[in-house]
């Protein structure tokens, strides 16, 4: 028995469980009497059944200051430890099993994953939400119950930035804090983060991900919001510039040599 029901923009309530009865059609009970129930089981009570439990997950949705990226929110702890993991392409994907699941559907074009959120990203044309949030809470139900670990073992944590290493001065130090402690989880509430990338010259560089990268009002947050707190705590800081993320760019990279070598290799072939 598969029972599904919405909830508007809000998110999506289903229910799992297998078959009751045997040789029986899924019946709705608001149109049966206790009488008609009762009959039911009494000739169902020659043959074998088991009563499994439901596996139930309430999914929802919450808007971003990104029009393309919606956050989702699946009610259970999404991963096992603390750090999140932004993917810009499925080929960047390969440590998560979910990310690559999202990346299949049409019109997916980023996928963020947090503790306890996944933000989705699609791309600017005029593909609703109201078409692709089906295809993403199916994604993530199917996800959840195949008990698949959303981040595999070897890979590293992407928000690893604000650790602090031995060589760090005091501003350095005080900046990741101040990253962490304040700025960072106010981000993560629109779906998003922020990567600690260098501090030199008084100009702290970062990197946007999830829902904030490509949002419009990106650089309005960067410079009245992230700006003004650490210059107010961090009197050293001049400025706060946007950078490409670092990881990204790497992913990409290693990704375009490994299919240019095997390019090469389809070519001596032939």
């Amino acid at each position: 028995v598969v029972s599904t029901q919405s909830t508007g923009s809000s998110g999506i309530n289903a229910e799992y469980g297998d078959n009751l009865f045997h040789r029986f059609h899924v019946v709705n009970c608001c149109f049966w009497d206790m009488r008609s129930v009762l009959r039911l089981f009494q000739k169902s009570a020659r043959q074998p059944w088991v009563i499994q439990p439901f596996r139930n997950m309430f999914i929802q949705t919450q808007t971003t200051p990104n029009p393309n990226s919606l956050k989702f929110v699946p009610g259970i702890q999404v991963l096992d430890h603390i750090g999140t993991y932004d993917f810009n392409s499925i080929e960047s994907s390969r440590v998560s099993p979910l990310a690559r699941q999202l990346f299949r559907i049409d019109g997916v074009t980023r996928v963020f994953i947090a503790t306890d959120f996944i933000s989705v990203t699609k791309d600017d044309n005029d593909q609703a939400w109201n078409l692709l949030k089906p295809d993403i809470f199916a994604c993530l139900m199917d996800f959840f119950a195949s008990n698949q670990p959303v981040i595999l073992d070897d890979a590293s944590v992407s928000s690893s930035d604000t650790i602090i290493n031995a060589d760090d001065d005091e501003t350095t130090i005080m900046i990741k804090e101040l990253l962490d402690t304040r700025i960072r989880p106010t981000v993560q509430e629109d779906g998003g983060d922020i990567r600690f990338v260098s501090f030199e010259d008084g100009i702290v560089k970062l990197a946007l991900q999830g829902s904030c990268s490509g949002c419009p009002s990106s650089s309005v947050t960067l410079k009245n919001g992230i700006e003004n707190m650490m210059q107010f705590y961090v009197p050293e800081v001049l400025s706060v510039e946007a950078v490409d993320d670092e990881i990204s760019e790497m992913q990409k990279k290693v990704f375009e040599e490994t299919d240019e070598k095997l390019n090469g290799k389809e070519r001596v072939a032939l």
